[in-house]
This record gives structure tokens, sequence and C-alpha cells, in this order.
């Protein structure tokens, strides 16, 4: 029971639109595992969507992936790297997040469908990871083999080691050129070119959404985070600890 109770403990903290997108990912997968539904009805083929309005593919695309270790792996990224973003730079900023993940979903899609990718789980995650690291990029990292680096060439090492295991990359690439596109018209042009945000939140969604907080950073702008004396050192500590001094190849088809 005490068990139980953590993992509902856990599940709970999760932030709030990590969680809807953890508990997707979970059960679409399961759903195919358990035959409830075929597999090939949940990937991106592009014939039954326009012909049979099978639209659901839009979304289970980026939801289903064989269950595997790297499924696991998925799952893990997933659960970290969205829920740091969540709660720092998009902290009290739901319809912000929310159109950041709608943004770098329908730009996976779109390439996905010209490329005849079928399955985004893992290039959704690696756009997510490549925001999040270009905004804490000197955080130190650990990788295989007591490897260590900034957080900044973190999508790259995985894009690399699963190009060496796997022979592809083309769905990490994927990844990384989208997050760079979202990072690029939101934070890079405003702070170094003076610029707006070249996409903009509807306002719809602050309507549905509304801001939890204001005055922390504005938007569009890499939040700078005041530091309490070590919070350097912990801020390092976490990225350390994003693999435990073990690597894991992302999407691994």
């Amino acid at each position: 029971m005490s068990a139980s109770n953590d993992l509902g403990q856990w599940y709970k903290s999760i932030p709030p639109i990590t969680r809807v997108w953890f508990t997707g990912a979970i059960i679409v997968p399961v759903s195919a595992r358990l035959g409830l539904v075929r597999p090939q009805n949940l990937v991106l083929f592009i014939q039954p969507i326009i012909q049979n309005f099978q639209i659901w593919r839009l979304i289970t695309a980026v939801l289903f992936y064989p269950m595997s270790f790297n499924y696991l792996i998925n799952l893990y990224f997933l659960y970290q790297y969205s829920s740091r973003l969540e709660t720092s730079t998009f902290n009290g900023k739901p319809a912000d997040y929310i159109f950041c993940l709608f943004f770098l979903w329908i730009c996976n899609i779109i390439v996905g469908g010209i490329l005849s990718l079928y399955v985004l789980m893992d290039a959704l995650i690696l756009s997510v990871m490549y925001i999040w690291c270009q905004l804490n990029k000197e955080v130190i990292m650990s990788f295989w083999f007591g490897m260590q680096f900034k957080a900044m060439y973190m999508p790259w090492v995985l894009m690399l080691f699963s190009w060496i295991i796997s022979g592809s990359f083309l769905v990490q690439l994927c990844g990384i050129v989208i997050g760079h596109l979202y990072f690029f018209l939101v934070f890079k042009y405003p702070q170094d070119f003076g610029g707006p945000r070249l996409i903009q939140t509807p306002s719809f969604l602050y309507r549905y959404f509304p801001n939890e907080q204001t005055g922390i950073s504005g938007f569009g702008t890499a939040p700078i985070p005041r530091r309490q004396p070590g919070a350097e050192d912990n801020d390092a500590n976490r990225g350390r600890q994003a693999f435990g001094g073990r690597g894991h190849v992302l999407g691994d088809h």
C-alpha cells in the first residue's frame, strides 16, 4: 500500500501539462501492446489521414512507440525535460507551454509527413530537450564512460550515439532542428537582435489557461534565475545527475 501511495504521490507531483503528455505516452503504447489497437493504426500514414479522415494519427504518431527499453528511456526524457521546462521557463505560464508543445507537434507532423517518418515520439521529446538545453547551456551533463560536457551539446551527443548504435539519426535531427526553430523564434531573435517574438501565443489560450503568476521574467527572453548561495552547485549537480553517469540513446528504431 505504501508503494502504491508513493507512486500516486509521485504521479500527482508531475506538472499538469507534462502529466497529460506523459499519461498519453503510456496509454497509447500499452493499448497497442495489449492488442486493443493495431500499431499500424497509430503511426503517421498520410494516405489514411487524407482519404479516410483518420485524424487521430496526428496525435498518436507522437505518443506511440514500440514497447522496448528505448521506450522507457523516452519516457524518462519526457518526464525529466518537459517537467524542467514547465517548472522553470514556463512556470506559471500554462498557455505559453501548451502553445510551445503545439508548435513543436505541428512542425514534427509536417516534417514527418514529408520525410515519411511514422513514429515521432522521440522527435517531439528531443525538441523539448533541445530547448531546455539551450536555456541551460552551461549546466554540466554526464554521459557514458565518464564523459562530461555542457548541456547545449546533449541533443547532438544523443543523435551521434543513435547513429553509431542504430545507423539512423534522421528522427533525432528533425527533433533538434524543430527545437532550434522554436528557440530562435521565441528566445534567440528577441535576445540577440532586439526584435519581437516572431510567434505569439494565441490570446484565446490565455482565457482558458491564464497565467498563474507574473513578474518573474518576460516571456520571449531566456529567464535569469535568482540564485541563492550554493544554487549554482545544485543546478550543476542536477545536470550531472540527469543520466547518473550513464548514457542512453533516444529513440533507437
